[in-house]
């Protein structure tokens, strides 16, 4: 399929959990270039937007070769701003010079183990007729999930039966690592109404997704070993 694709990488600077992660070296290299890596091996660099509000972010992407197109308005980079926000605001800014992009890749620089021939295939799913091809890993937690009722005990929220896991089928959650966008439709639904939704399926190793101080030890826990042992 012949489609024009913008590569969006978000890193809001105002990070709680581990401060300023999106730059943090990561066994030896700024979480961030992870995902420029990838993008810069599907595209050139004039299809890689990395929306940022923070000055030093700009700096060390910049000095990776990246030109960094804008600063993003404060507005966009609140604990309230959402990523629908982001990608239209990204999308805003191109086509007022006149860059039209029929499709957004979002590489969130927090899942720096994704692999170039992962967003390959994912992108080889996509079609017109669809809203978004979205990553994805197998998951367990349906079996196992649980919530409090009114008097204090725990009640299974979907397994009420007690099903085995190997007998429960299959579920997926989000991991966080490639979104495949269709921008009309983005534009039109905003993230929340898209509904024509297929899956990518990757394994748990490339899912790691760092959200705290455990996930990102781990992962570099990983790296190092995969370093270490030439792979």
């Amino acid at each position: 399929m012949n489609m024009k694709v913008l590569y969006v990488i978000p890193a809001r600077g105002g990070s709680k959990g581990i401060p300023h992660k999106n730059i943090k070296l990561l066994a030896g290299k700024p979480l961030i270039y992870y995902s420029i890596d990838v993008a810069r091996k599907l595209t050139s660099d004039e299809n890689i937007c990395v929306s940022t509000d923070d000055n030093e972010i700009i700096k060390i992407v910049e000095n990776y070769g990246l030109k960094v197109p804008f600063v993003r308005p404060k507005e966009y980079a609140t604990d309230t701003a959402t990523t629908n926000d982001v990608l239209l605001h990204v999308i805003e800014f191109y086509e007022a010079q006149e860059k039209y992009y029929d499709v957004i890749v979002l590489l969130q620089p927090t899942s720096p183990l994704r692999k170039v021939e992962q967003v390959q295939k994912s992108l080889a799913l996509y079609c017109d007729d669809l809203d978004m091809i979205v990553s994805v890993k197998e998951s367990h937690a349906a079996t196992v999930l649980c919530n409090e009722n009114n008097l204090g005990y725990l009640e299974m929220s979907f397994n009420k039966n007690g099903v085995r896991r190997q007998d429960a089928g299959k579920y997926y959650e989000y991991n966080g690592s490639i979104y495949i966008l269709n921008i009309e439709r983005l534009k039109k639904c905003s993230l929340s109404g898209l509904i024509k939704k297929k899956k990518y399926v990757m394994d748990d190793y490339s899912s790691i997704d760092i959200d705290n101080e455990f996930d990102w030890l781990y992962c570099e826990f990983v790296l190092n070993k995969k370093l270490l042992n030439n792979e």
